[in-house]
């Protein structure tokens, strides 16, 4: 559940075509210490057909800190402490809790709020403009991984789109929009708060 949901996520100033799709990607990775957008994920089975859509806003800072805020269709929060990884669902009244580490192996998340070299944890392939935007194809390195691609756009240094492929051939899709770069949050944003009456389950 948690590598679906996670994944993670993600934003400078030049037209498509001025620089390559990887110096696209290295300048918003450069330039990002925060940020905070709205998103819109859909995911779809195997047969292209759509099995799932939601959205929300997602936000994150460096090192190791991100939250998505779901608000439709249904409520969730998902809050990465540096350490944890917490899943709070209000209609099952439960939180779910799992080692940050093993939670993000595979995922783009790990260089993301990480800040290693993209390289370090996949091959990556420019691939080039495409409907507007440059393109990026990552490669997990890592074997059990879930993921066997994700691919990233991005329009104007900004990361737009991103498409993760598992191992069943199922594609969760995110868009973003209302992209705040470098936003300042209030002390205790990523603190993960669990309500008492909730049932606790560790993964």
């Amino acid at each position: 559940m948690f590598k679906w949901l996670i994944p993670l996520l993600w934003l400078a100033a030049m037209p498509a075509g001025a620089s390559s799709s990887l110096q696209q990607m290295e300048r918003f990775l450069s330039d990002m210490q925060s940020l905070q957008a709205s998103f819109e994920q859909s995911v779809l089975d195997p047969q292209q057909h759509q099995a799932a859509r939601s959205q929300g806003v997602f936000s994150m800072q460096r090192p190791g800190l991100f939250r998505w805020d779901y608000a439709e269709p249904d409520k969730q929060q998902i809050i990465a402490d540096g350490s944890q990884i917490w899943l709070l669902d209000p209609d099952l009244e439960q939180v779910s809790v799992q080692s940050q580490d093993s939670a993000l192996q595979g995922t783009p998340a790990m260089f993301l709020i990480g800040g290693d070299p993209v390289e370090k944890h996949f091959e990556v392939i420019d691939i080039g403009d495409s409907q507007g935007f440059a393109w990026v194809e990552l490669i997990p390195r890592d074997k059990e991984s879930q993921f066997v691609r994700v691919l990233l756009a991005f329009q104007q240094n900004l990361l737009q789109r991103m498409e993760m492929t598992d191992a069943f051939g199922q594609i969760t899709r995110f868009q973003f929009y209302d992209i705040k770069q470098n936003p300042k949050f209030e002390s205790g944003f990523f603190v993960f708060a669990r309500p008492e009456y909730y049932d606790l389950y560790q993964h």
